[in-house]
């Protein structure tokens, strides 16, 4: 057998025990990565946004069209911003309407304020008259009654004064008694006007909101984030039509994965990247909702925000959920899972040959996964995606 022939039978038995090579690629072309054992920081990684803290979205008060757009967005702004102007003839009508009738109470309370004052002056009126008629029969009864004791007058004539006197007495205490429940019947009046008065008074602070509203302010100071309408435009009562944020204060709005969302607690470490700067914070809010697949995470920022920082910016977080201490770990495996096996091809430097090793995963952060079997301290593995070579349990390196 020739030398040639000699090699390629030498290439096929080594091709059929070890598996095929990889295509034309070397080591630099797979993500090999060593074991250590240490620390290891437990992670879950989350893409998101930066939000305003405080923001506030305007809403139409009433129906009404978009007459003119005063601020666009980008702008900063104070509370009294008049940012867009807004007309209904209908609230300009009402307001009108909702005067005159304020006007027409007033009027009516003042009026029966002044009939009741009358009313009140004749009541009293009467009064001291009955006051004065008893006081003038009291003194002529005292007289006769010294005179009815000398004899000088009958004395049936001082029993009829005397009956008299009775009934002027009785009078008199009839008028201090209607008086009185005068007194309280005129105050009983004057609440029903009033009252009327209220009613008017608070529809036309309605309706003056109503009006006002129509000149579209900010209420807050900030910027000027969204608006939501075009001029010209019909809207209907509470629709929105701007949005306006303070951008002073931002948070990282993250969305953690369903099935990673379980390991994240409050309080927790942050590190957010804005892409411009790293900034620490800390998680403050968990909603308790799933939806699409993520649960929404809040990140309480602390520091100054790195340059460029603005409401909607896509930032990346890392929610540090646990240290690990002294621990068997590796670079984080395609495909792999927490707390699952996998197989993993672990090199031999010397032979330049990979052999399929069964290894179980612990605990699984961004980047780094925990060992539990299959390997030690050193070993090299390769990491990257080996699906290609399912059927082998050996593959050569070059």
């Amino acid at each position: 057998m020739s030398a040639g022939a000699v090699v390629v039978a030498v290439l096929v038995v080594v091709l059929l025990r070890l598996g095929p090579a990889l295509p034309r690629a070397d080591r630099s072309s797979l993500w090999i990565d060593t074991v250590q054992r240490g620390d290891m920081l437990r992670e879950v990684r989350a893409t998101g946004t930066l939000v305003p803290r405080t923001s506030r979205w305007l809403a139409a008060a009433t129906a009404a069209q978009v007459e003119q757009i005063l601020v666009w967005p980008g702008t900063a702004v104070q509370p009294g911003t008049v940012l867009m102007t807004l007309s209904n003839p209908e609230v300009q009508d009402s307001l009108r309407n909702a005067q005159a009738q304020v006007a027409a109470a007033q009027a009516d309370v003042a009026a029966k304020r002044a009939e009741l004052q009358s009313q009140l002056l004749d009541e009293r009126s009467a009064e001291a008259q009955a006051q004065a008629d008893y006081a003038s029969a009291k003194v002529k009864a005292d007289a006769d009654a010294k005179a009815v004791a000398r004899h000088l007058i009958p004395e049936v004539r001082y029993e009829q004064e005397q009956i008299v006197l009775a009934q002027l007495k009785n009078r008199m205490q009839i008028e201090q008694q209607r008086v009185r429940a005068f007194g309280g019947s005129m105050q009983a009046q004057l609440d029903a006007v009033k009252a009327k008065l209220l009613q008017q008074q608070s529809n036309l602070q309605l309706r003056q909101r109503q009006a006002d509203a129509l000149q579209v302010t900010a209420g807050i100071a900030g910027v000027l984030q969204e608006v939501a309408v075009q001029e010209g435009a019909q809207v209907a009562a509470g629709a929105n039509l701007a949005r306006v944020a303070r951008t002073d204060v931002l948070i990282a709005r993250l969305q953690v994965p369903e099935v990673q969302a379980k390991d994240v607690a409050m309080g927790m470490p942050v590190s957010v990247d804005t892409h411009n700067g790293v900034i620490d914070g800390k998680v403050e809010r968990i909603d308790p909702a799933v939806r699409d697949g993520s649960v929404q995470v809040d990140v309480t920022l602390s520091g100054a925000l790195p340059p460029g920082a603005r409401p909607d910016l896509s930032v990346d977080g890392r929610i540090r959920i646990a240290l690990l201490h002294d621990v068997l770990s590796v670079g984080r495996p395609a495909l792999a899972k927490a707390d699952g096996d996998i197989s993993l091809f672990r090199l031999d430097p010397s032979r330049h040959i990979a052999t399929r090793a069964p290894v179980r995963i612990g605990a699984a952060s961004v980047d780094r996964v925990q060992i539990l079997h299959g390997l030690k301290q050193g070993d090299q593995v390769i990491l990257s995606d080996t699906s290609q070579w399912d059927k082998y349990d050996q593959i050569k390196i070059e």
